[in-house]
């Protein structure tokens, strides 16, 4: 067989056996082989690695894609010297995303504009890399599903989805006052998850606030138990970082 009729039944295997990343880099690594006079086990070995960490990454993507997240924000590029009262060591140790295989919850707690969401993202992201499910949702939006699909009594298999899922990250609790309807079927999606699956949640009100989202101060308190008990609680503060900046462009130079 001629070298290039091999490159055709590589190219051609390739196709069938959906090996994307052996297709393409294969002539390439067999040239640096045969210059740097590899074996042939050698450069078996690193065709078959570079695939697999091209299926890793492109598993990671995924991942990340499918949890809806608004924006790419990851913990790389979180400004600590801004805002002090995050602890990195903190956010390092969570963005193993350890919490999240033990079932644990999470709380961001903070002002407008001090990072919250920022954090929420970058560490549902990380979950999402480390091989976690997650999604991402603000709270009046799975509210709002959740009231659609009692109404078409799909409720059951809706809240068995968000059961499902490893990480659910819970973006803009506390700005909207929910009925009771819609905190009954909220808290339903928290029970289920109880000390199972993750719940991670940014508000921009203490605990002490909540029975402004949360009329009934006994479904309130039953709420904070659930995304308390063995969590984590983040306080990003009260000095938002978007002011903040805004004002710093608006001074003259």
């Amino acid at each position: 067989m001629t070298d290039q009729a091999a490159e055709a039944a590589i190219d051609s295997a390739c196709r069938l056996l959906r090996l994307p990343t052996v297709r393409a880099r294969f002539a390439d690594l067999a040239t640096s082989a045969g210059r740097e006079q590899l074996s042939y086990r050698v450069f078996l070995s690193e065709l078959l690695l570079a695939e697999c960490d091209e299926r890793d990454q492109r598993r990671r993507d995924r991942r990340v894609r499918e949890a809806g997240f608004p924006v790419d924000k990851r913990l790389d590029g979180f400004d600590y010297s801004f805002n002090p009262q995050v602890n990195p060591a903190t956010i390092n140790t969570l963005a193993s995303a350890a919490w999240v295989a033990a079932g644990e919850p999470l709380c961001l707690i903070g002002d407008s504009g001090t990072g919250k969401t920022h954090l929420l993202i970058g560490l549902g992201i990380a979950a999402a890399e480390a091989g976690r499910r997650v999604r991402y949702v603000h709270a009046a939006r799975l509210v709002n599903e959740l009231v659609e699909a009692a109404d078409e009594r799909q409720l059951t298999r809706t809240i068995a989805r968000y059961g499902r899922i490893d990480l659910l990250c819970l973006d803009e609790l506390g700005y909207l006052e929910l009925d009771r309807r819609g905190a009954e079927l909220l808290f339903q999606v928290l029970t289920e998850r109880e000390e199972r699956a993750s719940v991670a949640v940014a508000s921009n009100l203490p605990f002490s606030g909540w029975t402004s989202t949360f009329s009934d101060p006994r479904m309130c308190a039953a709420i904070v138990d659930r995304l308390t008990f063995n969590g984590h609680i983040i306080e990003t503060g009260t000095t938002s970082y978007r002011l903040t900046h805004a004002r710093q462009r608006r001074q003259p130079h």
